[in-house]
């Protein structure tokens, strides 16, 4: 029997394991994928991408892609029943309600499949390929407490049987991932929650049809149901359709029967429902199924810190707000640069808890979101009370967009400071602004500066430099990152610039400054100054200490974590309070 080792074990190559492999192998992690499906998904399965969502891609330098090759959803429109009989149209509103910080203030539509082939295409290069059609047959986790404290052991035996040349292999690996339901049984993980009593059928079809609001995001509640209409990429259109009990349930076992239903049954209950509108398919069914929708959460997230689980594996909701995959990426995304820490020897194995810590809360609060969303949803209540589906879904945008999802403290979450850049809430994302580079006045976003790359993103705010007492704080705290005790020289594991990337933003006029008016720690490279100004004409920049709530001459600094989100802002002269943040869970050099 082959036997083999690898750091990360990935069981399942959905949008959740590819996220994690792709990060992993641009880390330089020995990371290996495996999944049951013997080729890519060509049809159907989840769509819609978040704009927080993007904005992580966009990290990745994947987002372009997906953006041209989607359909991009900027407007919903809600529909209730006309008295005369059909439905009439109540009003349209933004697709993403939240005040809008996103990036990307819209949802990208776009087949799972095509989506997994950009992960695919960008992993290929590194030398990463799916494993597959491989399962695993058996896991086993050693109960050595020396053994699994230690980072570098390999404590996780997983035997896979690969199903094209029906062979077994045993894997040992230092850190096993179940983006696949396998792996939380196998590990007797339970999950808490219940199925509600709502059926759904989902078809995908090119239209011919009169109805006007084809390419937006619609909710639809008439005398005959409920529907929910999702533009797709090309003409294609994706409808939800509630379904009757008796016409999926099998009336013996009670239980879901997909043969009692048809995809030509669940688009003439769409039919009944978009009366007096017209809505026929161009050629055939794209694809279909139905589902019983059910909101549920693991109990755990982790065992032992070496085996994890993600996306669906751990969390089931309705698809109607299109959270799974969103949720399931950005389970990965927050897990991949913890591993990568640990293995590395730059951080603690307990920082591994702060996943399960972390994803877990914001599934259960998703679930309790999902839960009040498709009851209402499939309640038909559109007006009549502040509790109606459209108020829902315009006060909940930050939620389901993803750029108000906030972690709460821990020990890379510190909010002791946070009025030093009130705007910056710890724990959240980084907000994306414009500001101008020094060297050359031209315009770039913040996150364009934060690529997920594993490293922590030191941004210093230093004022006005033109005023001396802004410019003495900038160099006494060039000073401080300078001293043997800074974090840059206790945490930066002989190359500080892998660990953490300084950079430099100054609330001075592009007039009055260079790039190399500031202390080099600050400005190793000409990229790395920033400033709070406009360009060269006057259409983008300034006003980004006023948005981010930091004083133009006092300053902070602000540490952003691997995966984009806050992690700590403290006063520019208290390089102490940074020092302290990454003593409570990463590894000095060794002496």
């Amino acid at each position: 029997m082959e036997e083999s080792k690898v750091d990360v074990l990935i069981i399942g190559a959905g949008p959740a394991g590819l996220m994690c492999a792709n990060a992993l192998a641009h880390a330089k992690i020995p990371v290996r994928i495996i999944d049951k499906r013997p080729g890519d998904i060509l049809a159907g399965q989840a769509d819609g991408i978040h704009a927080r969502t993007l904005e992580i891609l966009q990290s990745y330098g994947l987002a372009r892609r997906l953006i041209e090759e989607s359909a991009e959803i900027h407007r919903a429109a809600f529909y209730i029943p006309n008295p005369k009989g059909g439905i009439e149209r109540l009003r349209r509103m933004p697709a993403i309600t939240a005040p809008s910080t996103a990036r990307f203030p819209f949802t990208c539509t776009l087949h799972q499949g095509a989506i997994e082939a950009i992960f695919h295409d960008d992993m290929r290069p590194l030398g990463l390929e799916i494993d597959r059609p491989t399962i695993p047959t058996a896991i086993e986790l050693s109960e050595d407490e020396a053994e699994l404290k230690d980072p570098q052991a390999y404590p996780v035996k997983v035997v896979l049987q690969h199903l094209d040349r029906n062979d077994t292999e045993v894997v040992r690996a230092k850190f096993v991932l179940g983006a696949h339901s396998w792996v939380r049984k196998a590990m007797n993980i339970q999950m808490e929650g219940d199925m509600s009593d709502f059926i759904w059928g989902v078809v995908d079809i090119n239209p011919d049809t009169d109805y006007p609001d084809v390419r937006n995001l619609a909710v639809i509640h008439s005398t005959e149901g409920s529907a929910l209409l999702i533009p797709r990429e090309g003409d294609l259109l994706r409808l939800y359709v509630q379904l009757a009990d008796a016409d999926v349930l099998d009336p013996e076992t009670g239980r879901l029967d997909k043969a009692r239903a048809s995809p030509q049954k669940v688009l003439e209950m769409a039919k009944r429902i978009l009366r007096p509108y017209r809505m026929d398919p161009i050629g055939d069914i794209r694809w279909w199924t139905m589902y019983v929708v059910g909101q549920r959460v693991a109990e755990k997230y982790s065992v032992r810190d070496r085996i994890f689980i993600a996306g669906d594996a751990c969390h089931t909701h309705s698809p109607k707000a299109g959270q799974g995959m969103n949720a399931s990426m950005s389970d990965t995304h927050n897990l991949a640069w913890k591993l990568t820490y640990v293995l590395r020897g730059w951080a603690d194995i307990s920082l591994l808890n702060t996943y399960e810590f972390e994803r877990r809360k914001f599934a259960v609060d998703l679930i309790n979101f999902d839960r009040q969303w498709a009851a209402l949803f499939s309640s038909g209540k559109l007006k009549g009370s502040d509790e109606t589906l459209h108020e829902m879904f315009r006060r909940n945008g930050q939620f389901t967009s993803g750029i108000g999802i906030r972690y709460n403290p821990s020990s890379i979450v510190q909010n002791a400071y946070q009025s030093c850049a009130a705007n910056l809430i710890v724990g959240e994302r980084m907000l994306p602004h414009d500001f101008i580079c020094a060297s050359n006045a031209r315009p770039l976003n913040i996150h364009d500066m934060l690529p997920s790359d594993m490293r922590f993103k030191v941004l210093a705010f230093v004022g006005d430099v033109k005023v001396e007492a802004a410019a003495a704080r900038m160099r006494q705290l060039g000073e401080q990152l300078e001293a043997p005790e800074s974090f840059l020289r206790r945490f930066g594991h002989g190359d500080s610039g892998a660990v953490f990337d300084v950079i430099c933003v100054s609330s001075s006029s592009k007039d009055d400054v260079d790039w190399t008016d500031f202390p080099k720690v600050l400005s190793n490279h000409w990229s790395k100054v920033l400033l709070d100004d406009l360009d060269m004409h006057g259409r983008s920049g300034g006003g980004g200490f006023a948005a981010y709530g930091i004083d133009r001459e006092l300053g902070a600094i602000v540490i952003v974590r691997p995966d984009g989100h806050v992690g700590l802002v403290a006063p520019c002269d208290r390089v102490d309070i940074i020092n302290d943040y990454f003593a409570s869970f990463m590894l000095p050099v060794a002496p």
